[in-house]
C-alpha cells in the first residue's frame, strides 16, 4: 500500500457528509469494489458457463420477480426515510451515542458482505479472520499491552460478559490447580488461593501444561467453587450489561455490588478501599473491580490509576482483585494519547504533540492530569471492553474485548474439530477463544479498514477524538448558563459537570423554582419534544436524549448538583431522582467554531420553540 502522511488526513473526506457532499466519492469506491467482486466471480473457473441464462432473464416470471423486488425496495426506502433518526446531522443531533459513521467502514462492510465470511471458522473466512487477528493486536497496542490479544465481539455487552468470564475462570484456577497438581500451591490457605494474582496463576500454568486440560475441567467451568469467588464491584455509573453478565456466567446478581461514585460521577476510591477491606474482614474476597472509561450516562472517566494503585497496595496485604476497564465508549479515546510510534505521550510534551498534529483548532480546555493518568493506567488492567461502533465511528454491530496477557485466552478456550483443528498453523482460531459462534467477517473488514485509514494514535483516530471532544466542549460552553424567556418565566440551562470526555449532560429549570419534581417534569417534557415521542423524526430541528439519576442506583452522588440549583436535601429525597438531558457530542464537524456558531443560533430557536410548546400545553 502506498505510504501516506497521516498528518495530511482530512476528516471531512472520510464521511458521506451532512448533505451527502461526498456521495460521488462514496459511489466511486463502492462501485469499484462491487465491480472487482463480480470480476472475481467471473474469473473463477472461466470454463463454467453462467447458470442464469439470457433466456432466464428475459422470461416473464423473471421480470415480474425483479419488479416485485424493486417495489419492496421502494417500501424499504420509504420506511427508513420516514422512521429513522438523522444521526448524520452535523449540528441538529445532540443525543444518544450515535453519529455519522466512517465512509470507508460502510464501504468495507458492504464489500465484505458479498463474500459473507464467517469468522468463527478460518476455513470459511481466511481473509476476514486474518483482519480480525490484526485488529485484535491493534486493540492490544492501543491499550499498551505488549503481550496482549483481542478480538471483535458483537457489542459491549458481550465483551463485558467475556471480561467477567476471564475473571471468574482466573479466580477459580488456584482451586483447580490444588485439585490436580497440589504441589504447585502447597501450603497456601483457601484465602491465599483466592487472592493469587493473574500473573502468578498464569506462570504456574506454564509449568503444568501437561495437566492444563484437566485443570481447566476443575475450574469454574465445572460449576465448582462459584460461591467462593467473591464480589464483583461495579461503579454506580455501571452499564446494565454487568447484571446480565453475572446472571449468565453463573456468578449471580447478589455478587455484583455497587461502588459509590462522587459528585463528578467517578468511583470514590476511598470508599472502594473501605468496601474491599470490610469484605475481607468478613472473609469475603473481591473477585474484581470494574473501572469505567466513558460512562454511558455521563461520559465520565473513573480514576483507573487510583484503582490500580489500590490493587497493588492491597496485594501487599494479601488481597488481590482482577481489574477490568469498561471502555466501551471511551476506549478509542486512548488514541489521542499515543504518538506516531504508538507510545504514550509524556505529560509535559502533550500540548506540543497536539499542536504538531492539529488535534484541536483552539486552545485545549479539556485535558486534565486526572483524565490523562486514568487513560495511561489502562495498560495495567487485566482486560478492557472497547466498542468500535461507538467512538470508532464504525457501523453496528462491532464491540471488542482486549486482554493484557495472551496466555489468558487459554483459560476460557474451547475446541470443536469441525470448526478448527487444535494446534493448526493458521493465524487465528477465533472460534476457540470467543463467546460467539457465527459472526460476520464484514465487521472485521469494516474495523480493519477504519484502522488503516485512521491509525490508532494522534496521526489518525486522535484527530477524530479531538474533533469530537472540541465540538462537545463548544456545546458545553454554549448551553451552560443559557436563558430563555417564555411568557413571564425565565428558563435556565445548567450543565451537570465538566465533561471528562465528550458527553454533555444538562437540565432546564425555571428561575427560582425549588420543586424538583416540577423540574424533572420540565426536562422529560423537553425530551418528548426533542425526540421521536412528540417532536417527530426527520423534521425535528433539535434532537437530544435523557436519563434519570435515581437514589436507588446513584445514592446521593447527584445531590451536590441538585443542591447547587437551589433544591434542599428534603426535596431531593422527596423527588427521589433528577431527570437529566444527555448529549453525546460525537459530530466530526462541530470542532469548527464557525460551523458550530451557525448551528448554535438554530439550536437556540429550536429550544425556544419547544419550551413554548411545553408551556402552551
Amino acid at each position: 500500500m502506498k505510504n501516506f502522511n497521516t498528518d495530511d488526513t482530512n476528516l471531512k473526506a472520510l464521511f458521506i457528509g451532512d448533505k451527502g457532499e461526498n456521495v460521488d466519492l462514496f459511489k466511486e469506491l463502492l462501485n469499484k469494489m462491487i465491480d472487482e467482486h463480480v470480476g472475481w466471480r467471473q474469473n473463477y473457473m472461466p470454463q463454467d458457463l453462467p447458470v442464469i441464462s439470457p433466456q432466464d432473464r428475459s422470461s416473464k416470471s423473471f421480470q415480474e420477480t425483479a419488479d416485485n423486488m424493486r417495489n419492496v425496495f421502494n417500501v424499504l426506502s420509504s420506511r427508513l426515510r420516514t422512521e429513522s433518526l438523522p444521526w448524520h446531522s452535523a449540528g441538529r443531533f445532540w443525543g444518544h451515542m450515535n453519529a455519522e459513521t466512517l465512509m470507508p467502514s460502510i464501504i468495507a462492510y458492504t464489500t465484505a458482505m458479498l463474500w459473507n465470511g464467517n469468522n468463527v471458522a478460518y476455513e470459511s473466512s481466511p481473509a476476514t479472520s486474518q483482519m480480525e487477528e490484526e485488529v485484535g493486536l491493534e486493540f492490544a497496542t492501543l491499550m499498551g499491552y505488549k503481550e496482549g490479544w483481542g478480538h471483535i465481539a458483537a457489542d459491549g455487552s458481550i465483551a463485558n460478559l467475556e471480561g467477567l468470564w476471564y475473571a471468574r475462570n482466573m479466580k477459580s484456577l488456584p482451586f483447580a490447580i490444588k485439585a490436580v497438581v497440589p504441589e504447585m500451591v502447597a501450603g497456601k490457605t483457601d484465602w491465599e488461593l483466592l487472592n493469587m494474582s493473574t500473573t502468578e496463576v498464569l506462570d504456574i500454568l506454564d509449568q503444568v501444561q501437561d495437566n492444563f486440560d484437566e485443570i481447566k475441567a476443575q475450574s469454574a467451568r465445572s460449576g465448582k467453587n462459584l460461591d467462593k469467588l467473591g464480589k464483583w464491584i461495579v461503579p454506580q455509573t455501571k452499564h446494565y450489561s454487568w447484571l446480565k453478565a453475572a446472571d449468565i456466567i453463573g456468578i449471580g446478581l447478589d455478587q455484583v455490588i455497587a461502588g459509590e461514585v462522587n459528585s463528578e460521577y467517578r468511583m470514590d476510591i476511598d470508599k472502594l478501599e473501605a468496601q474491599i477491606r470490610d469484605l475481607a474482614a468478613q472473609g469475603i474476597p473481591t473477585l474484581g473491580v470494574v473501572g469505567v472509561v466513558g460512562s454511558t450516562e455521563e461520559g465520565q472517566v473513573d480514576r483507573i490509576d487510583q484503582i490500580i494503585a489500590l490493587r497493588d497496595k492491597l496485594a501487599k496485604e494479601g488481597i488481590y482483585f482482577y481489574v477490568h476497564v469498561d471502555a466501551a465508549y471511551g476506549g478509542y479515546g486512548r488514541s489521542i494519547f499515543l504518538d506516531e510510534k504508538d507510545q504514550f505521550i509524556e505529560w509535559d510534551k502533550i500540548e506540543d504533540v497536539y499542536a504538531k498534529h492539529n488535534i484541536f483548532q483552539e486552545k485545549n480546555d479539556w485535558l486534565t492530569r486526572e483524565v490523562y493518568d486514568s487513560f495511561k493506567a489502562i495498560e495495567q488492567a487485566e482486560s478492557v471492553t472497547i466498542d468500535p461502533h461507538k467512538m470508532g465511528y464504525i457501523p453496528y454491530s462491532a464491540g471488542g474485548v482486549v486482554i493484557k496477557d495472551i496466555r489468558m485466552r487459554d483459560v476460557i478456550s474451547y475446541f470443536a474439530t469441525y470448526v478448527f483443528e487444535k494446534g493448526a498453523d493458521i493465524p487465528a482460531l477465533l472460534g476457540a477463544y470467543i463467546l460467539e459462534g457465527s459472526k460476520a467477517g464484514a465487521t472485521a473488514a469494516a474495523v480493519w479498514t477504519a484502522h488503516k485509514v485512521l491509525p490508532l494514535n494522534v496521526t489518525g483516530y486522535g484527530k477524530l477524538m479531538g474533533a469530537s471532544i472540541e465540538g462537545a466542549y463548544h456545546f458545553y460552553h454554549f448551553i451552560d448558563g443559557l436563558e430563555f424567556k417564555v411568557g413571564d418565566k425565565t428558563i435556565e440551562i445548567h450543565a451537570l459537570t465538566k465533561p471528562d470526555f465528550n458527553m454533555v449532560d444538562y437540565v432546564f429549570n425555571e428561575k427560582g423554582n425549588t420543586d424538583l419534581v416540577k423540574m424533572n417534569k420540565l426536562n422529560h417534557d423537553f425530551y418528548d419534544y426533542a425526540s421521536y415521542a412528540k417532536g417527530g423524526l426527520y423534521n425535528n430541528e433539535f434532537i437530544t436524549s435523557h436519563t434519570d439519576f435515581a437514589i436507588e442506583e446513584y445514592g446521593h452522588s447527584p445531590f451536590e448538583f441538585v443542591n447547587s440549583l437551589g433544591f434542599s436535601r428534603a426535596e431531593w429525597e422527596r423527588a427521589d431522582k433528577v431527570t437529566i438531558l444527555r448529549a453525546a457530542g460525537m459530530s466530526p464537524y462541530m470542532n469548527d467554531k464557525e460551523v458550530f456558531d451557525d448551528y448554535a443560533e438554530k439550536i437556540k430557536e429550536a429550544i425556544q420553540e419547544k419550551l413554548e410548546a411545553i408551556y402552551a400545553e
